[in-house]
């Protein structure tokens, strides 16, 4: 794939901010005409980012709220608001933001109270805020035999029990610590976002790299992601190639 476009990476901080302003303002585009690989053995790889794409919200807000109650939930982000507000304005990183409102919600609770939580969040709450039109296209790249991979910031901690559910190849998501059976409250992996998003694409695939990379994203945090692929789409600019009629929710006769 390096003599393709598209699959640039930025070089500096700052290179990316320039680089999304004029990539998301371009059609979507084929570096490889996916057609000419339907009927081959080629890999084919389909990225998707989860909150803002596939959901319609931010689901760490949701689940940390559902779980622990308003209250709690407002208290904690009150306790790493420092942290949030400096991350917003540029001057800390996302990873110990994200840390301070974990340390502040989930530190010191048990892995198994929280655990549950996360099984509950998937199985009776995160239906609600799912884009029907984003699981149809995921359930069309898994008809093709595309392998589907879920990279996303939000913890692993629900997003893999949630693509386990919805037949991803893999979850690739910020890992939470346990330490003598509790949640510190610490990320156990670098945040899962930005130019992090294709080192754990890359990581995943090692020397097998795929010879189609579709990715869906919608926010800076997906760029590197998104110019990594062939075949990019970024929610709210670009119009998403066409589903046959039957894996099309528009398309569906009303019951």
């Amino acid at each position: 794939m390096s003599g393709l476009p598209y699959h640039r990476l930025a070089q500096s901080h700052s290179e990316p901010f320039r680089f999304l302003d004029s990539f998301i303002n371009a059609p979507m585009t084929f570096a490889v005409e996916p057609t000419a690989l339907a009927h081959s053995n080629a890999r084919i790889v389909a990225a998707f980012d989860f909150d803002g794409t596939i959901t319609t919200c931010d689901s760490l807000q949701r689940f940390l709220s559902g779980a622990l109650g308003w209250p709690r939930f407002a208290l904690g982000a009150l306790c790493a608001l420092p942290w949030l507000a400096a991350c917003a304005l540029h001057l800390t990183d996302r990873h110990h933001a994200k840390e301070r409102l974990l340390r502040a919600t989930l530190g010191g609770r048990p892995a198994a109270q929280v655990e549950q939580w996360a099984a509950d969040f998937v199985e009776h709450d995160l239906a609600q805020w799912l884009r029907p039109e984003m699981l149809a296209r995921l359930a069309w790249h898994q008809a093709q035999g595309h392998q589907t991979v879920l990279v996303s910031a939000s913890p692993s901690l629900y997003l893999r029990l949630w693509a386990n559910k919805m037949g991803f190849d893999t979850a690739l998501c910020t890992e939470l610590e346990v330490s003598a059976g509790r949640y510190t409250g610490r990320l156990a992996s670098r945040n899962c976002w930005g130019p992090e998003k294709v080192r754990r694409l890359e990581a995943w695939w090692q020397d097998d790299e795929p010879t189609l990379l579709y990715a869906y994203g919608d926010s800076r945090g997906d760029s590197e992601m998104l110019a990594r692929a062939n075949v990019r789409w970024y929610r709210g600019v670009e119009q998403s190639p066409n589903l046959p009629d039957h894996l099309n929710p528009s398309h569906r006769p009303v019951a």
